[in-house]
């Protein structure tokens, strides 16, 4: 037996697995490298890809603590103090280089050359920079005095009012690269062109912009420390409101359970305990105490899910299911149970509907024969149900009670029909409230329900 020998060729640096001899075996970059073309990278992005990005200087904000005091034209003009300040050292970089040239025509030309660069800052901020260099070196051309190398006086305080500008509206990275281009250019103009010339003035440039600079970013740091500490405040408050929101509501959740819970406790255990204390009590009697005791431990069960959800943001409700359409018969015999003669009338084809109108039906109903049984004792309601293509109609309708004089004012404080009202403008529907001819009330509400591809077929 022969056994042939096998050779691995490593993969190739895109990752694709092939094995061709063609691709060299990938070596990892050092750490230099990567830091090196990422600067590269930095320095292409931001002086050469956003060269000319156009952003407008904006101005400035009118509620700080001295300009909400100006008025109204005052505030106006103030919001332009950025715009006014630029467009004053354009101007007086204009007056320098018009004077250090003599003045007359070639003073105007070289001020114009200075002035450009600047006003350039308020649009296009990183194309000022490099605006500014090249008119630097016409104005140093123009300038044909044996001093002042490679910067005149005009062209020094125009650069270095673009560096300032620059450097407040782009970033410190971006302010880093133009100081180190401004050297590059100075070293080659003194190395170059600057033998014959008395004095050179790149180590003052490079050391005032150094400082102008170093200011500028420290101002940034500065600035984003203190919308950093901003918004953690913010956060905080927040989350302190919320805290404090959640303490009340499980305060009031509190009180609620040891009051309104308590008496209905107490409630039920006497009708429980009611027909012992009678001998042979009546049936009628019996089933009416049954009735009390019934509604009374719903009524804790509804206490108990609605508290649950007011003393904790993560509670989670029980897994009973809430009151439809479905269960408007144990309602009315209820109420029946009660005292109140009640009906129900469905027309239309009956259908199940969304849970929202559901339960905002059952829950109207429920409350309008509750108002029945409160304001109209003895008297007869009729529900009436409605299933059209459009949504649900419901309408509740009470007749007067036969002694009026025998009503007692009732203790509520008319918040009934406004939580009718809130469930009806939740689902978008219309709702009508008032008494009839014959002394009775009526609730009309009509609940839009929107069409389903089953329906539409």
């Amino acid at each position: 037996m022969t056994e042939t020998p096998q050779t691995h060729t490593p993969p190739p640096p895109n990752g694709t697995g092939t094995a061709d001899p063609a691709f060299a075996p990938y070596k990892p970059r050092s750490p230099e490298y990567r830091l090196a073309a990422d600067a590269l990278r930095g320095l292409r992005q931001d002086l050469f890809t956003d060269a000319f990005a156009y952003r407008p200087l904006p101005r400035r904000a009118v509620d700080g603590p001295v300009v909400r005091r100006l008025g109204g034209r005052f505030r106006e003009y103030a919001s332009w103090t950025p715009h006014a300040l630029i467009a004053a050292a354009a101007f007086l970089a204009l007056l320098v280089s018009s004077t250090t040239h003599g003045g007359g025509n070639l003073g105007l030309l070289v001020g114009l050359l200075t002035l450009a660069p600047v006003v350039l800052t308020m649009v296009r901020p990183v194309l000022a920079f490099w605006a500014s260099l090249v008119a630097t070196l016409i104005a140093t051309v123009l300038d044909g005095s044996y001093s002042d190398w490679p910067w005149p006086p005009g062209a020094f305080f125009a650069h270095l009012v673009v560096l300032a500008v620059v450097a407040i509206r782009t970033r410190p990275r971006t302010a880093a690269w133009m100081w180190a281009l401004t050297a590059v250019y100075g070293f080659f103009a003194e190395s170059l062109f600057g033998w014959n010339h008395y004095t050179a003035n790149t180590a003052p440039m490079l050391v005032v912009s150094a400082l102008l600079l170093l200011a500028i970013t420290v101002w940034h740091i500065r600035r984003e420390a203190e919308q950093e500490v901003t918004a953690q405040q913010t956060v905080t408050a927040v989350e302190r409101s919320r805290r404090t929101l959640l303490e009340e509501r499980t305060t009031i959740a509190r009180e609620l359970h040891d009051v309104v819970a308590h008496h209905m406790s107490v409630v039920a255990i006497q009708a429980e305990a009611a027909p012992y204390r009678v001998e042979n009590p009546p049936p009628e009697l019996e089933r009416a105490f049954a009735t009390i005791r019934e509604n009374a431990v719903a009524a804790l069960t509804e206490l108990r899910r609605v508290l649950g959800v007011v003393r904790a943001e993560d509670y989670e409700a029980p897994d009973a299911p809430q009151p439809t359409l479905a269960d408007l018969d144990a309602l009315l015999a209820n109420v029946r149970d009660a005292g109140l003669d009640a009906g129900r009338t469905v027309t239309g084809a009956v259908r199940e509907l969304p849970q929202g109108v559901e339960l905002s039906a059952y829950r109207i109903v429920q409350e309008a024969l509750s108002n029945t049984l409160r304001h109209a004792p003895g008297a007869s309601a009729r529900v009436e149900i409605g299933y059209v293509l459009g949504g649900l109609g419901v309408r509740i309708v009470n007749g007067p009670p036969p002694e009026p004089s025998l009503v007692k004012p009732s203790p509520g404080a008319g918040h009934g029909i406004t939580g009718m009202r809130e469930r009806v403008s939740m689902l978008n529907g219309e709702m009508t409230a008032g008494p009839t001819d014959d002394g009775g009330y009526e609730v009309t509400v009509f609940l839009p329900v929107p069409a389903t591809s089953e329906d539409d077929a």
